[in-house]
């Protein structure tokens, strides 16, 4: 039996943020009724990741809405507005990420729904939060990293900003909203009251950004220093960073720079052994590197530094990875469907229970596949 068996979650979201936490609950065991728009449904049906989609929806839909119900209902109609009322009355859980104030005007705040349902865990994701100046901006993705600085840390000093190659802020947000949640279902077992979990893409981005935001604000307010060549974060010193070899790339974390040019066999190194130089001198030094490190094979390399236990790692691709030992080792891949003839690869959950991987090979619904069938087990108006 999975942890969140026999829960039932209502999930009024769309795109990125709202359905990644409503899937993982799912994975956990929960039954998850995703209510979609008759005309057209989440737009992340129509959201696609290099033009790749299966059985006309993009896979960036099948992957985040796996193991999940849809009920096609329009909040504007008032007739289908009470079905979905009529299943909030029966739900643990209710998501949504309309932006402030959109949510009230469909009789569906929280205000409203508390009242009616004092156990239910109301969960609402946003860009911006409820209030302040920024509160009703386009909660995009792009747009919130932009705005929380994270770009300023990716990169060389060289380059201009350089957001993150992933949509990190709403699968942060994502990933809030599920431990907000799990934590109000806890109280609620204790307590018999349900609650509101709120979290915005801006908030959970800045969190992401906890450990340099506190040095910032702590060392009299000076800007981040990317490394003019390799950087791999702005705050630490070299070696930190990745490096070209003579067949590849090498990845070097932090450690002592004496005892790298013993393991490497570069003496230039050892003109750096003031413990502040790692980082004063950060770019001096990894020029030094990157010109010695180019003189073999990344296999060479790693040879001499892993037996040492200095923090290193190889450069993989994806292909690389997917035929290693190490990856396969965890049984990360697992297939899912609509049916025999529709189905994918997909990544599985990343959780385990009680040494058991967490399953489901239901891939995501077509757009309001199971309407009848949950009208008919709930007796919906």
């Amino acid at each position: 039996m999975k942890p969140l068996e026999g829960l039932l979650v209502i999930d009024l979201s769309q795109f990125l943020a709202g359905p990644s936490a409503s899937l993982r609950l799912a994975d956990l065991g929960a039954r998850v009724i995703k209510i979609e728009r008759p005309s057209g449904g989440d737009l992340c049906r129509n959201l696609y990741i290099s033009n790749l989609e299966l059985d006309g929806d993009s896979t960036l839909f099948h992957s985040i809405n796996r193991n999940k119900e849809s009920l096609a209902a329009d909040l504007k109609d008032p007739a289908e507005r009470a079905a979905v009322l009529a299943l909030a009355a029966r739900a643990d859980v209710l998501i949504h990420n309309f932006r402030p104030g959109v949510i009230e005007k469909l009789g569906l705040g929280y205000d409203t729904l508390s009242r009616q349902f004092p156990r239910l865990v109301y969960a609402e994701v946003s860009g911006f939060g409820r209030t302040g100046p920024w509160s009703r901006k386009p909660g995009q993705d792009l747009l919130v990293q932009s705005l929380s600085g994270l770009p300023w840390l990716n990169g060389d000093a060289g380059q201009p900003p350089v957001p993150f190659g992933l949509a990190v802020a709403d699968l942060s947000a994502g990933a809030h909203l599920c431990q907000g949640i799990l934590a109000c279902l806890v109280r609620r077992g204790i307590t018999g009251q349900g609650a509101r979990v709120e979290v915005s893409l801006l908030e959970s981005i800045l969190d992401l950004q906890f450990e340099v935001l506190t040095t910032f604000l702590n060392d009299g307010h000076k800007l981040p220093q990317r490394s003019v060549r390799n950087n791999a974060h702005a705050y630490l010193g070299a070696p930190y960073g990745i490096y070209s070899t003579k067949d590849g790339y090498l990845a070097i974390a932090m450690g002592s720079l004496a005892a790298l040019a013993e393991l490497l066999e570069c003496p230039a190194l050892l003109a750096y052994t003031d413990p502040k130089a790692a980082f004063e001198r950060r770019d001096e030094i990894k020029a030094v590197l990157a010109e010695h490190l180019g003189q073999r094979t990344t296999t060479e390399w790693l040879a001499r530094l892993e037996p040492a236990d200095y923090w290193c790692a190889d450069v993989f691709t994806w292909p690389r990875l997917l035929q290693h030992p190490a990856f396969q080792a965890l049984d990360m891949i697992q297939t899912v469907g609509r049916d025999e003839e529709v189905t994918m690869q997909t990544t599985r959950c990343p959780i385990r229970i009680d040494e058991t991987l967490l399953r489901s090979p239901r891939g995501a619904p077509r757009l309001g596949e199971h309407t009848e069938a949950i009208r008919r087990e709930f007796g919906l108006p």
